[in-house]
């Protein structure tokens, strides 16, 4: 399997691109949902951006050694959100495709939890792998060879507390 580093630098520049690409397409809506934990930073980076509410879905389907066997997917109880209803058109975000299960799955998920609050759901993703069988709405980055991404974060799954605390950091 190929792989992908990516750097803070080229993640966040391609969450401005993506914001970019949503932005040139016209489309509007009132609500982001992220799914967490992959979505967060693109879910929270975009609800900055557009100034619409952010909302956090749950959703889990890796594990294992170094996150990298994917399971069944699980999803969170309730959506977390701040505003007192969900909005009608919703962007839903993450950070890659790569099966396809989780953003389809909560596309059902949410249609099933609010179906008469939701008018149109649009997906927004940075990576989206040639593996996948859901084409996103929007993406940054079509992948032919499906590689295995390391995102600037996942440093810290690999390592424990301890091991941050006894390294060169000024703390």
């Amino acid at each position: 399997m190929s792989e992908l580093y990516v750097s803070w630098d080229g993640y966040h520049h391609n969450i401005e691109i993506l914001a970019a690409k949503i932005y040139d397409s016209g489309w509007e809506f009132n609500q982001i949902v992220c799914l967490a934990k992959g979505g967060l930073r693109v879910g929270d980076i975009l609800s900055r951006l557009y100034r619409q509410p952010l909302a956090i879905l749950i959703a889990a389907s890796y594990g294992g050694s170094n996150n990298q066997i994917r399971g069944k997917i699980k999803f969170s109880k309730h959506l977390t959100n701040l505003e007192e209803s969900l909005g009608s058109k919703i962007l839903l975000v993450d950070d890659l495709v790569d099966s396809g299960i989780s953003l389809r799955e909560s596309i059902n998920w949410l249609k099933t939890n609010y179906k008469d609050k939701i008018e149109e759901i649009r997906t927004a993703v940075i990576w989206y792998k040639k593996c996948s069988n859901y084409q996103p709405d929007f993406y940054v980055q079509y992948l032919e060879d499906n590689p295995w991404i390391h995102q600037p974060f996942e440093k810290y799954e690999q390592i424990t507390l301890q091991q941050l605390l006894e390294s060169n950091i000024n703390l």
